[in-house]
């Protein structure tokens, strides 16, 4: 069991880049997820790993694990926070998953307004980035068949009879 956390840690830690929930999030305990993360992270393997994943999403992947964490991500700590009787304390709230809250501010009346990031938006702006990387990379298969030299072209069309 000890091998698969340590794998999910991995994966958790790539896009989420934090400690403790990524601990948390592969099944250690929250009371020790920081040292159990620490732990991991002191593992040249683990290390490793993380950097190969952090580079296979690097850059677009940045972004679209964020949109899919605001469009799919659990409110629950959220609506625990909203409908509490009164502030936790620091340390709870410290261990809140709070990445769909855009705002929280207490109002007038003693209550708290939690306001979460638009999920739809999300959504349309997932969708966006899938439709402008599948059109670029068929604007690179025109232009890489645009570049071809008559005799590769000729390869092509053999190997497409052929099957």
């Amino acid at each position: 069991m000890l091998k698969k956390q340590r794998e999910l840690f991995c994966c958790y830690y790539a896009v989420l880049g934090n400690i403790s929930e990524a601990a948390a999030k592969a099944g250690f305990p929250a009371e020790t997820a920081l040292i159990n993360g620490m732990e991991c992270l002191r593992s040249a393997v683990c290390r490793k790993k993380i950097g190969e994943l952090r580079e296979l999403i690097s850059g677009k992947g940045e972004v679209i694990a964020g949109l899919k964490r605001l469009a799919f991500g659990s409110c629950k700590d959220a609506v625990v926070l909203a409908f509490a009787e009164e502030l936790p304390p620091a340390d709870i709230i410290e261990k809140l998953d709070l990445f769909n809250v855009s705002e929280i501010k207490r109002v007038k009346g003693g209550g708290v307004e939690v306001k979460l990031f638009d999920r739809l938006k999300a959504l349309e702006k997932l969708f966006e980035l899938e439709n402008a990387f599948s059109d670029r990379d068929k604007a690179a298969g025109l232009i890489k068949a645009l570049s071809l030299s008559d005799e590769e072209v000729n390869d092509v069309e053999n190997n497409q009879a052929l099957t």
